[in-house]
């Protein structure tokens, strides 16, 4: 069960960052882009690693504060859960 979710993490982060890349490429190219909401949801669903890089990297989102409070709270949320687990297993 531990590798499925390694996998899974590498995954969803990688995701939510080639996401966040492909959104600011259209939004200079200006054409159809990715919505807020599947950004969000990816960074909620395990990506917000993958999410905060990107949003770091490619300069994306910063400026806007769904995206600069949310996506570090879900981390910090995330890495809470991943340590409580790690606790209870151990």
């Amino acid at each position: 069960m531990p590798e499925f979710l390694l996998v899974y993490a590498i995954i969803i982060n990688a995701l939510a960052f080639f996401m966040f890349k492909a959104d600011k490429q259209r939004a200079k190219k200006g054409s159809w882009r990715i919505s807020e909401k599947c950004l969000l949801t990816l960074a909620f669903a395990g990506g917000s690693l993958g999410a905060l890089l990107g949003m770091k990297l490619f300069r994306h989102k910063i400026r806007k504060p769904l995206f600069y409070i949310s996506v570090p709270l879900f981390l910090v949320l995330q890495t809470g859960i991943i340590i409580f687990a790690a606790y209870k297993i151990l």
